[in-house]
């Protein structure tokens, strides 16, 4: 690129994109926006990291029907499926860089995806490192080279910003046929030593911006009633100061799911642990159509096997999932709208996953393994574990929690979605 038309792109990036003119964000922060919003950023132009992880909808699965049923979302190629529903992108950027930690009898926490596997320890920031996977997965963008995502990019309406944020992170020497290696079926694109360092370093620049992104008070707002109420600003009703004292306390929520202010820092609604908490299978994901029925998710145990370091740890560890964020567990566009919880969205509402953690070790075990949450609900059982060691017998299970206690704690749950406007 010219040295002229580089002044001329980063004087409509700076024009485009200064915060000053409205658009609230810094221009890393914008250039993650759109980064995050490109359907271009797949293998046949159709599915962006939104696509999966809705605004409306607390920045996870944005389809009401999808999230009915299996709650796994199909990739850029039709018939795709990853293995778990999407987690919220919102307040992910929190969570530490992966680690074991001893105290309290020894604990994995931090790192991004369900079972940790994006640690932060690449590019320091879990947030980061995770936004580098989806591009590449082929049950997601499916795109078959980091270099086609840096290319499509850098050749973007906003190519500029780009440029502008990371000053010469789009003077890449092409091959003439990145098009074509970047296009369905999809390969590898060939460059030399140079431009292939200068790609990988573009290649972590996307991902930071997309973590800044993120980080952005548009993704991580913090104006819950909850936070409105902290700040002094409204009021509980009394189920929701009932549900707050039962979540802090009978319920036993906050031992994981961290509701008090902790040095000036709003509460998270998590400690970025992992937890098996013995959730039945979701029969409808999609998985079971290629894996078959004996497949089982490990989760955390999974990815400690490919650590020499932490492999040892591995049995103890499977079937653990990421502690989500209950931040926006309940932002829906309209009533009717369906949510999924948990790592496999085998519940559909906060009522059943509420009334499991209270009942989970009381009600007898479903004949059918097939049940589903509501139809568990109405017949007084649950379905075994999808995972049966390392449950967590101690924290969940036999809450002794009323049917009155439960709605109360759904009540409270339902002040954690961002966007409430007091009266």
């Amino acid at each position: 690129m010219s040295s002229f038309k580089k002044i001329i792109f980063l004087f409509i990036a700076i024009i485009c994109f200064n915060p000053a003119l409205g658009q609230g964000l810094s221009q890393s922060e914008q250039l993650g926006k759109s980064i995050f919003t490109d359907e271009n950023l797949s293998l046949y132009g159709n599915q962006s990291c939104a696509s999966c992880h809705g605004m409306e909808v607390g920045w996870t699965g944005p389809v009401s029907e999808v999230n009915q049923y299996g709650a796994v979302y199909e990739g850029s190629v039709t018939g795709s499926f990853g293995d778990r529903k999407p987690p919220s992108a919102a307040y992910a950027t929190q969570s530490p860089v992966f680690a074991f930690h001893r105290q309290g009898g020894g604990l994995f926490i931090g790192g991004n995806f369900w079972n940790g596997r994006a640690t932060g320890e690449k590019l320091g920031n879990p947030a980061a490192d995770q936004a580098q996977g989806p591009f590449l997965n082929p049950a997601e963008q499916a795109l078959p080279d980091n270099a086609c995502v840096v290319y499509f990019v850098c050749t973007s309406t906003y190519g500029a910003l780009m440029d502008a944020v990371y000053p010469d992170a789009c003077d890449i020497n092409w091959p003439a046929d990145v098009d074509t290696q970047c296009a369905p079926p999809g390969d590898m694109v060939y460059l030399d030593e140079t431009n292939a360092e200068l790609v990988e370093t573009a290649y972590d620049e996307i991902a930071l911006s997309i973590a800044d992104y993120e980080a952005s008070s548009e993704v991580n707002a913090f104006t819950s009633k909850y936070d409105a109420y902290l700040a002094g600003q409204t009021e509980l009703d009394a189920m929701e100061k009932d549900g707050l004292k039962l979540f802090n306390g009978k319920g036993k929520c906050s031992r994981c799911h961290t509701s008090k202010e902790k040095k000036g820092q709003a509460p998270l609604f998590t400690d970025y642990s992992f937890d098996n908490l013995g959730v039945p299978r979701n029969f409808d994901n999609p998985v079971y159509d290629t894996r078959g029925f004996d497949w089982v998710d490990d989760g955390l145990g999974e990815f400690l096997k490919t650590r020499p370091e932490y492999a040892g740890m591995a049995e103890d560890n499977e079937g653990a999932q990421k502690v989500p964020t209950l931040r926006n567990v309940d932002l829906r566009p309209d009533p009717g709208f369906i949510k999924a919880y948990a790592h496999n969205g085998y519940f559909k509402s906060l009522k059943s996953i509420v009334h499991f953690y209270n009942t989970r070790d009381v009600k007898p075990t479903c004949d059918d393994p097939f049940t589903s949450d509501a139809d568990a609900m109405l017949e007084g059982c649950w379905p075994e574990p999808e995972v049966e060691e390392n449950v967590n017998d101690g924290e969940l299970g036999n809450l002794k929690l009323t049917d009155a206690q439960e709605d109360a704690i759904v009540a409270f749950l339902k002040t954690l979605s961002d966007g409430y406007i007091s009266d």
